[in-house]
C-alpha cells in the first residue's frame, strides 16, 4: 500500500546517466519551485514499462504546463535505463533506485516479480510544491497502468 495522500514525501537523492556521466538528482531540489510526478515502474526493457515510458515521454509538455517533473524510477542501473532510453527514445528523467531504498521508502515493492526477485510495484505519486503527497496509486497488477488523468487532475489542483 503506498503512502497516504497528505504526507511528507520521503526525500531522496538518486542518480540518473546523462551524457557527462552520472547525476545525483534530489527530490527536495523541487520543493517551492514546481511539483514532481513520481511513476514507479517494474523494470526496464518490459512491454508494459516501455509503452508507458514511451507514451508519457510524447506527452512530457503537458506536465510542464501543469508545472510538473516527471521522474521515472526502477530498480534497473542507471547504464540500463541510459540504453533503454536510447533506444526507445525515452525523454523521462529516469532514476536508479538499484537498492531499493526509495521503493521501501513509498512502500511500493513488487515481491519477487516473475521469479526474478524484489522490483518496484507500478506506482504513481504526484508531490506538491510543499513536499506533501498530492496523488498516490499503486496498481493491481504490473500490467496495469496508472490513472493519468487523475495524475494530471491532482497536479491541476
Amino acid at each position: 500500500m503506498p503512502l497516504a495522500v497528505g504526507s511528507q514525501a520521503p526525500d531522496f537523492t538518486l542518480k540518473t546517466k546523462t551524457a557527462d556521466g552520472l547525476k545525483d538528482i534530489r527530490l527536495s531540489d523541487n520543493f517551492g519551485k514546481k511539483q514532481t510526478v513520481l511513476l514507479f515502474f517494474p523494470l526496464a526493457y518490459t512491454g508494459v514499462c516501455t509503452q508507458e515510458l514511451c507514451d508519457i515521454s510524447s506527452g512530457l509538455s503537458a506536465y510542464a504546463g501543469l508545472g510538473a517533473e516527471v521522474y521515472g524510477i526502477s530498480v534497473d542501473s542507471p547504464f540500463a535505463h541510459e540504453a533503454w532510453a536510447k533506444e526507445h527514445k525515452i525523454g523521462v528523467t529516469l532514476l536508479s533506485d538499484l537498492n531499493k531504498a526509495v521503493t521501501r521508502a513509498y512502500d511500493v515493492v513488487f515481491p519477487n516479480l516473475a521469479g526474478v526477485g524484489d522490483t518496484s510495484a507500478r506506482a504513481a505519486f504526484v508531490i506538491g510544491q510543499d513536499g506533501r503527497i498530492k496523488y498516490a496509486e499503486q496498481t493491481p497488477t504490473p500490467k496495469d497502468l496508472p490513472n493519468f488523468n487523475a495524475v494530471k487532475a491532482a497536479l491541476a489542483k
